[in-house]
């Protein structure tokens, strides 16, 4: 094995992530259905490290230490831009969604389990392609698979829930743009005139006014958000709910934007009036890096064993995907710019994760215009409520099957 050390990992992210946005440039194609520049950076590596391994034997792995901390710096970001009057007005909204992907889990599981029979597996391995992969994540898989190898036998769990959410992660990159863009175009949508995105700036038009302070200050708020945000954690983890590191670290930002004095703020603006793009500057780079090296660490010769299965179920859960956010979401969210915006961002939370939803969402909204709703309601639906379904879907699952 071949192990990049952290480093040189982390320049490669940033090389990939460069090469990703000028090619995106120089592509019509991937502009006009917003594919996220960090995807096409992260996929040829993923794919020249795969092709290595096929012609030599050599599997070539990445140091991703900084992945994580940049996922932080991200959705504390997200947090700091959250007005907590905008924040109430997405609460139906946020409901609506909710039921929307716990109702597509149970088709998502009920998939998984009927072609795991029909393939002749364990019906319980059909929710290793379901809702513990795709919904889940890396993480979930990695929570659920020692029960299921351990007390329903399912030998092959951590394999395929890895294979899975690899083609889940890819296909959710892929087909978020495409979807919000066909609705976009097919209804006459139109994203505001005007309005500061909530993350990097516009592919077109004027750059926003910045200067050394205001990213000086974004960086400390940031810093110090993230130190709230990870005591958050902790006093959550406490209470027996386990949640990701990132939930913390979104309500942080939500606190510290709304709890901070009204006269400050505006100090602070007059003073450095490009703080906010500052913050918007940052957490678009640390989105970027994140997702590229997520990406770029993907070990595609995981999907050596059963692939006939895998590819199979992916198909099918990738169309229901396409189906229900086309058909069924849209119209549920409004049928309206906003709902167009979230539709780019249900692919990632029930194929791939919290963070490919928001680069899709992210891509649109620098494509067509702000989308200030979207990015608060996918973010909490993606990262804190689903986490709470997921457990309690899968478990009613494995009453029933086991």
């Amino acid at each position: 094995m071949l192990q990049i050390d952290a480093f040189l990992s982390f320049t490669i992210a940033m090389s990939l992530l460069l090469g990703g946005k000028v090619i995106t440039m120089n592509a019509p194609l991937l502009r006009r259905y917003s594919i996220p520049e960090p995807v096409v950076g992260g996929v040829l590596c993923a794919a020249t490290v795969g092709l290595i391994y096929a012609i030599s034997g050599v599997k070539v792995s990445f140091t991703l230490g900084a992945r994580d901390f940049l996922l932080l710096v991200f959705f504390a970001s997200i947090g700091l831009g959250s007005d907590l009057r905008t924040l109430l007005r997405g609460g139906k909204p946020v409901v609506i969604l909710t039921a929307l992907a716990a109702t597509f889990m149970l088709m998502q599981n009920g998939l998984g389990v009927v072609l795991a029979e029909a393939f002749g597996f364990n019906p319980l391995a059909g929710l290793m392609v379901g809702s513990i992969s795709l919904t889940g994540g890396v993480g979930t898989t990695l929570a659920w698979s020692p029960v299921f190898v351990q007390q329903h036998g399912v030998s092959n769990a951590l394999e395929l829930g890895i294979a899975a959410n690899t083609v889940g992660l890819i296909a959710a990159c892929v087909i978020g743009g495409p979807m919000a863009t066909w609705l976009i175009r097919r209804h006459g949508l139109h994203g505001p005139a005007a309005g500061q995105l909530d993350i990097g700036s516009r592919t077109r038009g004027p750059t926003p006014p910045l200067d050394y302070f205001s990213v000086v200050w974004a960086l400390l708020v940031i810093n110090m958000t993230i130190m709230l945000g990870m005591g958050l954690h902790a006093l959550i983890a406490e209470t027996g709910v386990t949640l990701p590191a990132f939930v913390g670290c979104l309500l942080a930002g939500i606190i510290v934007r709304n709890a901070t004095p009204l006269t400050m703020k505006r100090s602070l603006a007059r003073m450095w009036p490009g703080v906010r793009q500052g913050m918007a500057l940052v957490s678009d780079i640390a989105l970027g890096v994140f997702l590229t090296m997520a990406l770029m660490g993907l070990q595609l010769w995981e999907l050596s064993g059963a692939l006939v299965f895998i590819f199979t179920v992916l198909a099918l859960q990738i169309l229901l995907t396409v189906a229900w956010t086309m058909f069924v979401v849209f119209r549920a969210m409004g049928s309206d710019y906003e709902a167009a915006v979230v539709c780019a961002g249900f692919g990632g939370i029930t194929l791939g994760s919290t963070a490919t939803a928001v680069a899709n969402i992210t891509a649109v909204a620098q494509q067509h215009g702000a989308a200030h709703r979207a990015f608060i309601i996918v973010p909490l639906v993606a990262g804190f409520f689903i986490d709470l379904v997921n457990a309690a879907v899968i478990s009613g699952f494995i009453a029933v099957i086991g």
